[in-house]
């Protein structure tokens, strides 16, 4: 069965957007081959830029009307509410990656990012194309494809020592990271999703494998 036109049109927008949004994995991809203040040089002019633009679009008519003639159809309905005065998704991706690689191990940096950009994207599109169960604010279907896509990114993401219990710490922030983006709560899920999966990974390293340095993966450069 096909979607009324105004659907098809909007989860054409969605597939434009989450297209978009999977070039981001250039950031874990290069951050493993390159030390943290390499990638933290690349990074935080990038978000700078990325959020003078926004704060340009969202405060100064003249670069807000610019802005929306050529990428107004790739922003959500709360990017465009002026009163909401909301920062784009890629901004958000760019502050979280920042954010990680500057406070947080590589290998969980790496992992967390990963897990934003492709499960964020296996649910937004499974689960607007094919959600029929509701689960908290999202669907279940949707939730679904974001774990198993999360395990997936967990299975192939560096590890300290490849030990068994990294892949279950993974898997176990990949589950709770679902939870989070299923919620919808205030914060951007560009934001919420990795730092919920670098902090829990995180705890229960500290936890469950005590003894593992976890900077390992930082001074291999």
């Amino acid at each position: 069965m096909s979607l009324p036109p105004s659907v098809e049109e909007s989860y054409g927008t969605e597939i434009i957007r989450k297209g978009i949004h999977l070039f981001s994995l250039l950031i874990p991809v290069v951050y493993y081959f390159v030390p943290k203040w390499t990638a933290l040089a690349m990074l935080i002019p990038m978000t700078l830029v990325c959020g003078l633009a926004d704060f340009g679009r969202l405060f100064v008519p003249a670069i807000g009307r610019i802005y929306n003639t050529y990428f107004g159809f790739l922003l959500r309905s709360h990017e465009q509410n002026e009163r909401g005065r909301r920062l784009t998704g890629a901004t958000y991706v760019l502050l979280a990656a920042t954010l990680l690689v500057f406070f947080f191990p590589k290998v969980i940096a790496i992992t967390a990012i990963s897990v934003l950009i492709i499960s964020d994207t296996s649910a937004a599109l499974v689960g607007r194309r094919f959600g029929k169960h509701r689960f908290m604010r999202k669907s279940l279907e949707g939730a679904g494809a974001f774990f198993v896509s999360g395990l997936l990114v967990v299975a192939l993401a560096p590890k300290v020592e490849y030990a068994p219990a990294e892949y279950l710490i993974g898997a176990a922030a990949a589950l709770l990271a679902a939870v989070v983006e299923a919620s919808a709560i205030g914060l951007d899920d560009n934001l919420s999703i990795p730092l919920t999966v670098g902090g829990v990974m995180w705890i229960l390293y500290i936890l469950f494998l005590p003894a593992m340095n976890l900077f390992k993966l930082d001074g291999m450069i």
